[in-house]
């Protein structure tokens, strides 16, 4: 007899470990089967030397900000939009660390403070207009900006240290940001969901997922290391399974995948972990992207803290895999080709020569010329004290656009069935540090006769849920004082 589950997790992220989570506290009654294909969880774009652990909350990243090119006041409603998000993933946490469901608040985040960097005229007259438009936002309190060397100094010592006289510089500063280590955070909840009867199965991988009459979905499978095929049915499936969500929203026939496709781009980080120069970084520092680099390959120079060892990162440098994961396969990128995605992403391909160019750039690079970007922010590095790691696969979306037929999207889409019986998730920033209400809002499109039930006890999880904080500098205030506390955050 066919096994029979209400809930299929695929893939051992945040995302599914948030998700989890969520309809475990909500439906204890429900019956959830996890399946990551790897032998552990929050082993790709989850793990913390695959990410730069930065809690998006738009402090510092500036393509929630772009430049208008215009003197006019900047728009800061997509920053304001993204640090929302960010404070209900911070009220998540916060009531999961009070309920004892995570550990102490230091095995997964850590104070540090995020702040812009930018260099020449036009780039410094941009990040004060940037800081004029969020300085009175009630979740950006805090902010400062100077162009004198001798606060950024303060602020970063590294960024000063023999920089060239004369040449024009700003810094922005949000003492109030974090590091978060995404994969100890995937951990803890899996570990969590595990010992409440949630099955976490890894080493075993789903092939294939196909609706039954009644609605619900065999989901095959079978045991990576060697054991015969299986299959179960399930009542709802997620597929959060990085790159492969869009291979396996495919093998489900759903009509709503159609159209899409993505782009792999891979990535590598400069690494020290120095004490001598680690001692003098404790914050994010994000600049302006190179011309034709997309909003992921932002530079910045990152303290990071993983399994309580401190640590610096600089990149990230784009690399190219045909691969959608790490441990992906080299057909990936072709086996995506279907006869309704094939000119959206021809299209893609048509309409941006500079992100092609400048990919071929970055694979051009060799270790010292990848040191040479870091001395843009650091001019007193040595080639010797960094070495190279490499980072996880991004997979960027590409989609149907009634205009331009085809169009490159940086973010992150969930992608359901019309019936709400299967959901996938696909893109990537700002992905985790987002993942608490990306989750609520499939639960409120996947689950809409619950939904209104579950209410309350999601307020009790999350006390802002449905309010807008920046409205009222009182709550953003109170919210994240509650969180910092109970997070042990000190700015």
């Amino acid at each position: 007899m066919t096994e029979s589950v209400d809930v299929v997790l695929i893939g051992g992220g945040i995302m599914s470990a948030t998700l989890g989570t969520l309809l475990h506290e909500l439906q204890p009654d429900w019956r959830i089967v996890a399946f990551e294909r790897l032998n552990d969880v929050g082993q790709e774009s989850s793990n913390p030397w695959n990410n730069a652990g930065t809690g998006h909350a738009a402090l510092c990243e500036l393509n929630y900000m772009p430049d208008n090119g215009g003197d006019g006041p900047l728009d800061p409603a997509k920053a304001v939009s993204i640090n929302e998000q960010f404070q209900q993933s911070r009220q998540f946490w916060s009531s999961l660390v009070d309920r004892g469901v995570l550990d102490a608040p230091s095995t997964f985040i850590n104070s540090t403070p995020h702040m812009t960097f930018v260099r020449g005229k036009k780039d410094v007259a941009y990040l004060k207009r940037r800081y004029e438009a969020l300085k009175d936002q009630p979740l950006f309190a805090g902010i400062e900006y100077s162009e004198d060397s001798r606060v950024i100094n303060q602020w970063a010592p590294l960024l000063m240290q023999k920089r060239r006289k004369g040449e024009p510089f700003a810094a922005t500063r949000v003492p109030s940001g974090t590091d978060v280590d995404f994969g100890a955070l995937t951990e803890q909840l899996f570990d969590h969901l595990a010992g409440s009867g949630v099955q976490v199965r890894t080493n075993h991988e789903v092939k294939g997922l196909k609706q039954q009459k009644d609605g619900t979905w065999e989901v095959s499978y079978r045991n990576t290391i060697g054991h015969a095929p299986n299959r179960l049915n399930a009542r709802f499936v997620f597929v959060g399974a990085g790159g492969w969500a869009l291979k396996l929203l495919q093998a489900s026939g759903i009509p709503e995948i159609k159209g899409y496709g993505v782009f792999p781009i891979g990535g590598q980080f400069l690494k020290t972990t120095n004490p001598a120069i680690v001692a003098q970084h404790k914050a994010k520092v994000y600049s302006q992207a190179s011309v034709g680099a997309p909003p992921m390959s932002v530079p910045h120079l990152d303290a990071r803290v993983v399994d309580g060892e401190s640590s610096l990162l600089f990149g990230p440098f784009a690399t190219f895999s045909p691969k959608f994961l790490k441990q992906g396969s080299i057909l990936d990128i072709v086996s995506q080709v279907r006869p309704h995605n094939l000119w959206p992403m021809l299209r893609v391909a048509f309409a941006n020569p500079d992100l092609i160019t400048y990919l071929v750039s970055e694979l051009l690079k060799n270790h010292r010329k990848k040191v040479d970007n870091l001395r843009v922010f650091m001019p007193t590095a040595q080639d010797e004290d960094w070495t190279l790691i490499q980072a996880g696969q991004r997979a960027q979306v590409m989609k149907k656009d009634p205009k331009k037929g085809g169009i490159l999207q940086f973010g992150t889409e969930v992608v359901a069935a019309k019936d709400g019986s299967i959901a996938g998730l696909l893109g990537a920033s700002p992905g985790a540090s987002t993942a608490v209400p990306i989750m609520l809002g499939l639960l409120k499109r996947c689950f809409p006769e619950q939904y209104p039930a579950w209410e309350p006890q999601l307020r009790e999880l999350i006390p802002t849920l449905g309010e807008e904080l920046n409205d009222d500098a009182g709550a953003a205030s109170a919210s994240m004082a509650s969180t910092a506390s109970t997070l042990d955050l000190t700015a």
